[in-house]
This record gives structure tokens, sequence and C-alpha cells, in this order.
């Protein structure tokens, strides 16, 4: 099944659990828009992508629960409750992208109020399957970049579970190695809540590609040895410039690539690209609850000295310098950034 999919015969949203993977895959139910508000905080669901979607349903959701009898009754409600989605993760550009999308279809509606309930739904809908459809064009670029017996670092999860399908990064690997190419993906674990050990390994063990786990800090020891071909991973937020919002330890691996002479390509939609802002150091950066850091345990015991504090950005910025292309549904961009980015989002 698809990460979120609309159920029409029960009127409500199915997710998958993404904090039970690896070990339980299990579907939840959302039946009301603050349910989905809850999902998105507490990473139910993650992802860029994935989140947009989530929000365009929320307001699908909030839409149905609002007892308007007017049509503009029904805006005012559907716009307090995209102010309270809006709020769940303010790095992720693609939750305001589809929040705006969904905000602006239902001020150019003309009908009545049953009528934009329904429409609102078919919106949110589109959004979803055209997130699909643009992940495979992305990985057919992207593929073009992946050569036989590559081996791969990816950073977090980029795949179909950080989409509505398909994935970003990983859709790209998915996509070169159903080409037919080999691969070897090193996963770095994604620490603190360990995306990459946890949802990139249970996805390539899905796809049947061969890969191995490695911790963070290890991406440098092996970008060293020169038998690193390629640094993929996705973004959340990209800047005009082209610097780059993606999970936190994603600027240290551009870093370590990059004085490796290492290929580092980050895989985005345009709908991550956020025009509006002129380079990453304008990006908000999300900081998380510290027990997600402090909750480690080995052992069945806890790691860190009672009363220890920690601090949990979610993302990093990746300057442009660092990288060496964007793909995105349209094709791949390369420097000069600032200008070729901009010519392809229009």
């Amino acid at each position: 099944m698809r990460t979120l999919e609309w159920d029409y015969e029960k009127n409500h949203l199915n997710m998958i659990d993404q904090r039970r993977l690896p070990g339980e895959f299990r579907i939840v139910t959302l039946t009301d828009y603050r349910q989905v508000i809850a999902a998105i905080k507490d990473m139910v669901v993650r992802g860029a992508p994935a989140i947009g979607a989530s929000a365009a349903f929320g307001l699908a959701l909030a839409a149905q629960q609002s007892s308007a009898k007017t049509i503009d009754h029904l805006r005012k409600d559907i716009n307090l409750a995209a102010k309270e989605l809006q709020a769940t993760r303010p790095t992720a550009v693609n939750l305001t992208w589809a929040l705006g999308r969904i905000l602006a279809f239902a001020d150019r509606y003309e009908g009545d109020v049953q009528g934009l309930q329904q429409a609102i739904l078919l919106e949110a809908q589109k959004i979803a399957d055209e997130d699909v459809i643009i992940n495979k064009r992305m990985a057919e670029h992207g593929a073009t970049l992946i050569n036989d017996g590559d081996t791969i670092i990816h950073h977090c999860n980029t795949g179909a579970l950080a989409t509505v399908d398909w994935g970003t990064a990983l859709g790209v690997i998915r996509t070169a190695f159903e080409q037919g190419k080999r691969l070897h993906v090193l996963v770095d674990e994604t620490r603190p809540r360990l995306q990459g050990a946890r949802l990139t390994a249970w996805e390539l063990s899905q796809y049947g590609i061969p890969y191995e786990i490695i911790c963070d800090n290890a991406a440098g020891y092996f970008l060293s040895t020169g038998k690193v071909n390629k640094v993929l991973f996705g973004g959340d937020r990209m800047a005009a410039n082209g610097d780059v919002a993606n999970k936190i330890g994603t600027y240290m691996l551009a870093l370590a690539a990059h004085e490796n002479d290492v290929p580092v390509y980050t895989v985005v939609p345009t709908s991550t690209v956020d025009l509006s802002i002129a380079h990453g150091g304008l990006i908000p950066i999300e900081e998380r609850p510290e027990e997600e850091v402090l909750n480690l345990q080995v052992e069945g015991k806890l790691v860190f000295p009672k009363g220890a504090k920690a601090r949990n950005p979610a993302f990093d910025v990746t300057p442009s310098r660092l990288l060496t292309a964007i793909v995105t549904e349209k094709g791949i961009v390369y420097p000069p950034f600032d200008k070729n980015l901009a010519q392809v989002c229009k």
C-alpha cells in the first residue's frame, strides 16, 4: 500500500505507523484533522512529501468535520485548521506548499458547501497521486547518474515511506537496481531516531537491494577508502541558491564526501524548493524534544547519566557548494544553482 491512503468507503485516512517499523507493520486510521496534526508531530508520518500530502488530507478531514452552512464559513474553518497544521513541522516546505495549494483552490471554488468539501478531498488526492508520478520521474533522471557496480552512501530515509510512494533519493537507487545495475548501499543509521537503520534498511530488504548499516560517524572512513562512488540524500527545504536543509548529519556527510572527491547528489521535487529564501541560513530549523536523544538504551539500560541534558536539532543545512547536482522531476540541475534552479522551477 501507499504510505498514506484515503479510504473512500469509510471516508477516513489510513497511514503506515512508521514508529513501529521494522518490528511491526501497523496501519493507523485518522478520522479527525487533529489526529493528522498529532501524527505529523509524533512522526507517525515523516518525510517532506509525505507530510505535505498528509496535511492536504488533513484539510479534507477538517472540511468534512465543519458544520458550516456557507462557503465563507467553511473557508474560515479550513483556514483555522491550516494554521494548526502549519505549526507542526517548520522546516519541511512541502507542508506549506500543500496547505497553500488547498487554500488557494478553496478560494477559487464556486459552488455550495458540500461541493467544496468533496472538491478539497479530490484536490488532496491529486497532490498524493502527483507525488508518485513526480517521484518516478525523479528516479528516472537520477538513475542515469548511477553506474553498474556503484557503492552508495545514503542518509536518513527517502524511500516510499518518506513520500506517498516510490521515494526520492532511495527511489533513484531502487530504479537503478530495477534497471539491472548491481549496487551496494551503505546505510547511515541516522541518529537519533534511526530512520536509516530502521526504515531505509527495511525498504532495501523489501526490494532485495544489498546493503550494510553503518554508524553515522563511520561515513567519513568509508569515503576515505576510495570505495564509495556516490552520496545520495533527499531534502526538506531548498533555498533559491541550492542550499538544502535535510536530516541532521547530512552536512557532515557532504563535507566528508567533498573532501574525498565523491559526488554528492540531493534528490528533491521542485515543491521542496523555496525560491522566497535566498540562502540556507534563512531556513527555520526544527529542534525536537531532548528525550529523542536521551532515551538511548543498551542492554535495557539508559546510556546517559541521570539529569543529563541534550540538544536535538532535526535538520542541518548543506551549502550548495558541496553539491555536485540536484535531481528534480524536471531534470538534473548543475551549478550555478542560483541561476539554473530558478529556471527549472519556473
